[in-house]
């Protein structure tokens, strides 16, 4: 054959060779390759390129590198046509082998292998090979940027992320378009949406993928009405509106329904519902209501807007159902805690055959478990053939967070048993129920677990271990877990703020809290409502002031959770006053706010304005509660209201719908009692429900002193000895009776109980604040300070001063 016959055969063959490829033809394309071997044109280079090039497209990777073994001569071409068929199908070992035995590689060779690791979310793998990629001198290409940003933002490593910025400015890429939407990318993925901003901003001519990404970057960063905006301007600069970007726009309303901000959260989703109903009106006036994909981003953002009877409209217009619409469905009337509905659409989806999936499991075991209805969850969990780590989480939570810390201990042995490997959410949920029910020894086996796992440094297991430490009173191990912590984070900190308030160490609370904005860490509405609590039982009016200054400066003045905290914290100080003052000028009240205001009043014996305050509370329309009832019934024991704690306490089932329980009992008990009404006191305890209560009877015992009615304090006396035998309390008390009532040798023979059995009277304290901080006091036979270093150099006193 002359060679321009040769020629032309080659170039037909060739030609042949890429219709197969654009067809994945391999039948056709095999034929060719056996042409090719008669003809003797294997030893043609440009030929056997386009050979492998088709079998890697045809994904017989086999094939293709027996083609590249027998060339025997290869350019560079055929060594990139080689790896990118491992790199497209993944098998990264042989393709990193074969970069490794290349003679030659350009840029187009280290960025087939870093894109290729970047797909298969080898991030870290990716970037070292960048950095090699930098060290061999290689400058990098708009593709190679994008690939790098891409897998900065997947590891949010910002900085790196930066350094790639800084490259891309020296060699003038910044500009690029695509290069421009990944640093856009990487800086949302990040979370620093200002350098986001500014991405955006030097684009030249943003596209719909920067729009999109931008406002993905607004939404996940809760600015759901800036995201909208942005949506605005993409439509108003005339760029084309696809269903991919409603798609994403649907996202973002979906997701600003879901918030959880406590009082404005339902303001939130009712928005969020109304713009995704304007996006539902632009979908049909574009002629998108038919696509399926798109009907699915309306369905979930109505589902997570609480708005199932539009969900259920477009539910039943869909053209066709696929399983992700049955799973929105699940999950929405899940949120809604409409179990029923929820097995329902279930049962429904398979009589239409649809197999369910795991997300339709994970959906139902949510629905049980917000509802509840633990029992049906676990029916379902166990109807599972293979449950993942996710469906394993949700029910352990269902149990933890029932309180039935048991059940979840037993299905985490289980877990075990069946070799699941426990996540990082597993180990947290399971120390929550270790704490739970104060089981040291398992919390201690689950912390060797999370050992075993590599998740004792995760900052949210360690959260957890400080909890469970701190729960069955070891605060050293707690502090041990936390001072060993390479980084921590607020969580971490508020764990162990909170651990030190449990077991009384509320001082060294507040020093850790202080040490806390010292490290330049932002408290959270619970680090605020936690030193405030801490304040409360110091009695520390001055260090509560300072809190409260510091909430005012971080912006948390209005959160009704924080103000709740404050209220409690000036009403136990006994600045009942200040505390009524922010009271009135919150703008968001829940219960928890009214009752804690009420009770604040009672502490400090101002009944007649606590059983006003109930009244106006009720009048708002906020609904009481059984705390609500504790708080205006000792209100009007404290006060003498007896009738009207009577008649109050009447009306807590009939009028309001909550069953009187054994603290409400105490309280009308101990009314009648400080009355001297002790026939009807008496009569009621006949009647309660449960009489095997400490309180109650020292309660009444308490009365009988005051009013000297010897034989009901007897009988009070004689059932605190039987269910509380080592407190002193109702010897002393007895005994005091008796002597009041000139019976000495009863009083004696009570003293002498107590030396019997060995029960030793508590000595009392008292504390008085000074300049130089809190001085605790005990009353013996001189008065002696016990404690005069308390607070005396207080470390948050400089700080706030300072």
């Amino acid at each position: 054959m002359s060679p321009t016959m040769e020629g032309k055969t080659t170039t037909y063959l060739a030609n042949l060779l890429q219709v197969c490829i654009d067809n994945k033809a391999i039948l056709a394309g095999k034929l060719l390759h056996a042409k090719i071997l008669r003809s003797g044109l294997s030893v043609d280079t440009f030929l056997s390129n386009r050979l492998v090039e088709f079998y890697s497209k045809c994904s017989h990777i086999g094939a293709a590198r027996r083609v590249f073994n027998k060339m025997p001569q290869k350019n560079i071409y055929s060594w990139h046509a080689m790896l990118d068929c491992y790199c497209k199908a993944s098998k990264l070992e042989d393709a990193h082998e074969l970069f490794v035995e290349m003679p030659e590689r350009n840029t187009v060779t280290w960025n087939t292998l870093i894109s290729a690791l970047v797909r298969s979310e080898f991030e870290q793998k990716a970037l070292d090979v960048y950095y090699a990629m930098n060290q061999e001198g290689f400058v990098p290409s708009r593709f190679t940027l994008a690939s790098v940003l891409s897998a900065c933002g997947a590891l949010v490593n910002v900085e790196c992320g930066r350094e790639c910025h800084g490259v891309a400015i020296k060699i003038g890429l910044d500009k690029n378009m695509y290069v421009g939407n990944a640093l856009l990318g990487m800086y949302a993925k990040c979370r620093c949406i200002g350098d986001a901003i500014r991405a955006f901003e030097d684009l030249l001519e943003p596209n719909e993928v920067s729009f999109t990404a931008m406002m993905g970057a607004l939404a996940e960063t809760d600015q759901v009405e800036g995201a909208f905006r942005m949506f605005r301007l993409m439509h108003g600069t005339g760029i084309c509106v696809d269903s991919v970007s409603l798609s994403s726009v649907l996202g973002v309303c979906a997701r600003g329904g879901t918030r959880e901000f406590g009082v404005t959260n339902q303001t939130d989703g009712f928005s969020c519902n109304l713009h995704g109903q304007q996006i539902h009106g632009l979908t049909v006036k574009l002629g998108f209501e038919r696509d399926l994909h798109l009907c699915n981003s309306l369905l979930d953002m109505y589902a997570k807007n609480g708005d199932m009877v539009s969900a259920e409209m477009i539910f039943a217009n869909l053209p066709e159902a696929s399983v992700v619409s049955w799973n929105v469905m699940i999950g929405g009337y899940g949120q809604k805690y409409q179990t029923e509905k929820a097995i329902e659409y279930m049962q429904r989806m398979q009589y239409y055959g649809f197999e369910p999936d795991e997300i339709t499991y994970i959906n139902m075991l949510a629905a049980c478990v917000r509802s509840g209805n633990i029992e049906t969850g676990r029916q379902i969990f166990d109807r599972m053939a293979c449950p993942s780590s996710s469906s394993w989480n949700a029910v352990l939570s269902g149990y933890s967070q029932s309180g039935n810390h048991i059940e979840a201990i037993k299905l985490f042995r289980e877990m075990q048993f069946r070799s699941f490997q426990p996540d990082r959410t597993t180990l947290a949920i399971i120390l929550s129920s270790c704490a739970g029910l104060g089981l040291l020894e398992c919390g201690k086996q689950v912390h060797a677990a999370s050992l075993k796992v590599v998740f004792h440094a995760d900052i949210y297991v360690a959260s957890g271990l400080i909890g469970m430490y701190s729960k069955c009173n070891k605060t050293e191990m707690a502090k041990c877990v936390f001072d060993g912590m390479p980084e921590l984070d607020v969580v971490c900190w508020n764990s162990m703020i909170v651990g030190l308030s449990l077991n009384s160490l509320d001082k060294e609370a507040f020093t850790l809290f202080n040490q806390m904005l010292g490290k330049g860490m932002f408290p959270t509405q619970f680090s605020y409502a936690t030193v405030l609590s801490c304040c409360s039982k110091l009695s520390s009016l001055s260090q509560g002031r300072q809190v409260h200054a510091l909430i005012a400066k971080d912006g948390f003045i209005n959160d009704v959770f924080v103000g709740s905290a404050l209220i409690d914290m000036y009403c136990k100080c006994g600045d009942v006053d200040g505390a009524k003052l922010f009271f009135d000028m919150m703008p968001c009240k829940n219960s928890v706010t009214w009752n804690e205001m009420i009770h604040g009043y009672a502490q400090n014996g101002r009944g007649d304005e606590a059983v006003c305050l109930y009244e106006e509370m009720i009048g708002s329309g906020e609904k009481p509660d059984g705390v609500t009832f504790v708080a205006v019934l000792t209100a009007c024991s404290h006060s003498g209201l007896v009738d009207t704690g009577i008649r109050m306490f009447n009306s807590m089932q009939l009028e309001h719908g909550v069953e009187p329980l054994l603290d409400h009992y105490t309280c009308i008990i101990d009314s009648l009692g400080r009355a001297g009404r002790f026939n009807e006191a008496e009569a009621l305890i006949d009647k309660m429900p449960c009489k095997d209560d400490p309180i109650l009877w020292e309660v009444l015992l308490s009365s009988c002193r005051v009013h000297g009615n010897v034989s009901l304090a007897r009988r009070a006396a004689e059932e605190l000895f039987r269910l509380d035998p080592q407190n002193s309390a109702p010897y002393v008390l007895l005994a005091n009776i008796y002597s009041s009532s000139g019976r000495w040798d009863e009083a004696r023979a009570v003293r002498e109980m107590m030396i019997d059995k060995q029960v030793f009277k508590d000595r009392g304290y008292s504390w008085v604040e000074n300049k130089n901080g809190m001085q605790a006091f005990v009353v013996d036979d001189n008065l002696k300070v016990v404690d005069d270093e308390f607070e005396k150099e207080n470390d948050a006193t400089s700080y706030f001063n300072g």
